[in-house]
């Protein structure tokens, strides 16, 4: 048997024919207070926490999707991803915004019901949000991403999530800098910077659109 050759996941850049490649995927929990309350959290002492994903959980520029196995609840989570074009441990916050590449839609699927029976089981949840295609995201703006503006997502055009950038906890260089203090960060990451209130279940069938602003717009399919 040969030796395989593994390619880098990319992702779009709007108004060019580059792509980003994918080097990590790193996740903030609990990052807007309301969602915080509504998974049974205290968001005035919450400490930011991180979890990953696989690079190739990437589903570039949204579309059809097969239904996740393994769970009967799978919930989307909208947020705001920043992608880094440098790097660096123990990076100020000051500095944090000089590592940003550009910002762009994703959506954080999660099989809530394997993250609630590992969490009750006091296990590691990684299958709960780092199984294959939890990571959609649209193609990237340039730029580091605005400090405000409104945050949403429907479900076959009814509202779901419906917040703010400015209601974040941790800022994007924060949280930047936060996750520097664990990993010494790279060109290619990615940071899913955390999701408002209502996340709920996706059943087989519906049409998902995520939008933050003047971004470009996310929309995922999950076939029947």
């Amino acid at each position: 048997m040969q030796c395989p050759v593994v390619t880098a996941p990319t992702i779009g850049i709007a108004g060019a024919t580059d792509r980003f490649p994918v080097r990590r995927i790193f996740c903030v929990g609990q990052n807007y207070a309301d969602h915080a309350r509504e998974m049974g959290s205290d968001p005035e002492r919450q400490e930011p926490f991180f979890f990953t994903k696989p690079a190739d959980a990437v589903v570039p520029g949204g579309g059809t999707l097969p239904y996740p196995s393994m769970t009967q609840d799978l919930h989307h989570e909208v947020e705001l991803v920043v992608a880094l074009g440098a790097g660096g441990k123990d990076i100020a916050v000051d500095d944090a915004l000089a590592t940003v590449f550009g910002h762009a839609v994703g959506i954080d699927l999660t099989r809530r019901d394997l993250q609630g029976a590992a969490k009750k089981a006091g296990r590691p949840w990684d299958m709960a949000k780092g199984f294959d295609r939890s990571a959609p995201i649209a193609a990237l703006t340039r730029g580091t991403p605005p400090a405000a503006g409104p945050i949403a997502l429907t479900i076959d055009g009814e509202p779901r999530q419906a917040g703010d950038l400015s209601m974040m906890i941790w800022s994007v260089a924060e949280v930047i800098a936060a996750l520097s203090r664990f990993v010494e960060l790279a060109p290619g990451d990615l940071i899913f910077t955390g999701t408002p209130a209502g996340v709920g279940p996706i059943t087989p069938g519906q049409h998902v659109r995520a939008t933050i602003a003047d971004l470009e717009p996310l929309e995922i399919r999950f076939a029947d």
